[in-house]
């Protein structure tokens, strides 16, 4: 649904040239984005357009508020996890005077006030295109890159005199479109969801729920093919030959992670904690897909006690919109997955009117300011940072510094692209999730293991080659399909909480959950009045896995741990999964091969030759490439979504450039959650709170939110 290889092969045309600059991204005093210099320009935006801003206000002593929070986070520190206060913020917030000579500037040039931050660091103005260009000194374009489409400043933006002085950054003259990161199982034939079941009736959900398997790898009898003078010959693990659907039911999933768990007499399942999702648009029929699919999988259901849809900048003008830009299957996914994690948790669905970076950036500044929630997931991203520019970049690191300096973790998907197409992992980060105040969630397949018991989990990244399809494949053609994301940002320093990772900047992810929709997460969704049940996964998964086991944590630390990432890199072995490639023991069945030709050319093939030999049909003639990636899983896809005689392989593990090592790696950060140790260890404490009185209570009015 949000598939784009294309657009990501795409950028590596640009990456030698874009490569040699960007070490000196975060030096620059300029701030059009880079990314203009790649994309076509189509041109001035219409003067009348409709635009908000969010502008974000120079901070007093921005390096003693950054060294207060980064104390936050030191267990050695006096101030460690004592969360800021609004009374807190007071030293560092602009004057009234600074606050309104910024306001005074913008309404002087017709942009009229939308809402004002409570301690004065960021206001948000509505006027149209025209306006923004006369007052901030510059011009907006359109651009587009192979389909992707953005608008931007050609020209820096500031504004005059004194106010200008007074900016830190703009989140809106830059505008990019917040993607949400999920990915399904395409059939290759149809180019639709290889798993759309409708599910109308008791029945048809119960078969929808036997369908599925947490178990799809299997050993059966060598695939032999021939035809037109070849004949091929493939061994090894099988994936979905037991005709199941590869899934994790909420109980499943649950398993896997250790969550929920009891204590004593206290069940720690989030309850007494909200988690908040990110959304844009919404849809009708969540909270009733969401119902349908927890009596399916025995889950409570929710209800106005613990669920509210909040929309902090009113509801959409078209209420169809979440539907027709298919935010509805993320908004599922979102709300599914968090409610099988954290069963206990109250779910809060934060819905911005728009889908743009100036949208979410005004959602996240509402959950902060009104204290929605103390675990934020965010299943998106807006851009790549290899084309987004210091004004956007800088809005959305204040704004998540503020969140962070009141105990709120935000997590972010990392990606379902891998390096993006760049050949490298420098560079190769998104915006967002690359901020030092945000938590990175990276990606992982799980699979059973044919051959022993429990699972292998390795890194998410998945190579498919065509085997046979009408004749055997000879040379073998094949494409990267999709994986984490990841990598090394050239626009932020390495966070203290880093130290012990190599290099200078900051490195994605943090963490990682499930995320490969090949061993993927059953949702239930609308769609033309009809409820059908689909298979889904990305790292929109693996986000709010994370974001629900930390509100978990939360629950049993009895208050907010705060930004989950410095509290993940200082765990030790142990206390959390370290996701690392398999061990010979689990890989000597990874697919091995011939091809003999009719004049009697035989080729032996093992599981790495199959995937580098082949054909890459997104950038031909040149073959596929594991780059440094030499441990990883494989398996044939025979009689591959439901066609007979069409046979492709699979590999689990293998993502672009990005690599999965022993200890912080770019594809899984530091690992799995792993259940009560991981909680203990991000607590410091054997035995949970036995209080679960909830602190925040957003069915209290706050700022007059719009609910159903």
């Amino acid at each position: 649904m949000f598939h784009r290889r294309t657009f990501r092969v795409a950028l590596a045309a640009f990456a030698l040239v874009a490569m040699s600059s960007l070490g000196a991204l975060a030096q620059s005093s300029h701030n059009v984005p880079r990314g203009i210099a790649y994309a076509k320009d189509l041109g001035r935006v219409a003067p009348d357009t409709g635009i908000n801003l969010t502008v974000v206000l120079k901070m007093h002593d921005r390096a003693a508020f950054d060294r207060a929070v980064e104390e936050l986070y030191d267990p050695d520190s006096p101030t460690f996890h004592q969360w800021f206060t609004d009374a807190d913020f007071a030293p560092y917030a602009p004057t009234p005077q600074e606050f309104d000579t910024v306001k005074g500037e913008l309404t002087r040039y017709g942009l009229t006030v939308i809402s004002e931050h409570p301690q004065r660091l960021t206001l948000r103005v509505h006027g149209t295109v025209e306006q923004v260009e006369q007052a901030f000194h510059t011009e907006i374009h359109s651009f587009s890159m192979n389909g992707i489409t953005f608008q931007a400043h050609v020209q820096d933006a500031a504004l005059d005199g004194l106010a200008g002085e007074l900016v830190d950054s703009v989140c809106g003259i830059e505008r990019h479109t917040a993607i949400p990161q999920l990915s399904t199982v395409i059939d290759p034939k149809t180019g639709k969801p290889a798993v759309k079941k409708l599910v109308n009736t008791k029945a048809s959900l119960s078969a929808f729920a036997g369908s599925l398997t947490d178990a799809p790898l299997t050993v059966s009898a060598p695939e032999l093919f021939a035809g037109y003078g070849i004949a091929s010959f493939f061994e090894g693990y099988q994936y979905g030959a037991n005709g199941k659907t590869a899934a994790f039911t909420p109980l499943q999933l649950e398993a896997h992670y250790g969550v929920p768990f009891t204590q004593g007499s206290t069940k720690f399942n989030g309850a007494g904690q909200t988690i908040a999702l990110v959304e844009a648009y919404g849809y009708a029929a969540a909270e009733t897909d969401a119902n349908t699919a927890a009596t399916l999988f025995g889950l409570p259901a929710l209800t106005t006690s613990n669920f509210a849809v909040i929309y902090p900048d009113g509801k959409p003008v078209n209420p169809n919109a979440g539907v027709l830009t298919g935010w509805y299957v993320e908004i599922a996914l979102d709300i599914q997955t968090a409610h099988a994690i954290a069963p206990g948790a109250k779910i809060d669905v934060m819905v911005s009117a728009g889908q743009d970076n100036e949208s979410q950036i005004n959602t996240l500044n509402y959950i902060i300011t009104n204290a929605i929630a103390n675990t934020v997931s965010n299943s998106w991203e807006n851009d790549d940072e290899i084309i987004s520019g210091p004004l956007e970049e800088n809005a959305f690191n204040t704004v998540l510094e503020t969140g962070a300096a009141k105990g709120i973790s935000f997590q972010f998907s990392s990606g379902d692209s891998g390096d993006l197409g760049l050949g490298t992992p420098v560079g190769s980060v998104g915006v967002p999730s690359n901020s030092p105040y945000a938590t990175a969630v990276g990606g992982t397949s799980v699979l059973n293991n044919p051959y022993g018991s429990g699972q292998i989990v390795t890194g998410w990244g998945t190579n498919f080659v065509y085997l046979y399809s009408d004749g055997p494949y000879d040379p073998l053609e094949g494409f990267y399909e999709f994986g984490a994301g990841g990598g090394q940002s050239q626009y932020y320093a390495k966070p203290t909480w880093q130290k012990a990772l190599p290099g200078t900047w900051r490195q994605v992810p943090d963490v990682s959950a499930l995320a490969d929709p090949y061993t993927g997460f059953p949702i239930v969704v609308t769609y033309d009045g009809e409820q059908y049940g689909e298979v889904y996964g990305g790292t929109s998964l693996a986000s709010p896995i994370v974001s629900a086991i930390w509100a978990i944590a939360d629950q049993f630390n009895g208050k907010a741990l705060g930004q989950a990432a410095p509290a993940i890199s200082a765990l030790k072995a142990g206390d959390i999964t370290d996701v690392v490639p398999p061990p010979s023991s689990e890989n000597q069945y990874d697919l091995t091969g011939m091809l003999a030709s009719s004049g009697g050319t035989t080729t032996d093939l093992n599981a790495t030759q199959i995937f580098t030999k082949a054909v890459d049909i997104d950038d031909y003639p040149s073959l596929l490439s594991l780059y440094s990636q030499t441990e990883f899983l494989s398996a044939i896809l025979p009689d591959a979504f439901g066609y007979s005689d069409y046979d492709v392989a699979l590999s689990f593990g293998t993502d672009s450039s990005l690599t999965v090592t022993s200890g912080w790696d770019n594809v899984t950060g530091w690992g799995e959650p792993n259940g009560l140790p991981f909680i203990q260890g991000v607590t410091g404490k054997t035995t949970g709170a036995v209080t679960t009185k909830n602190t925040l209570d957003p069915l209290q009015p706050v700022a007059d939110p719009i609910r159903p």
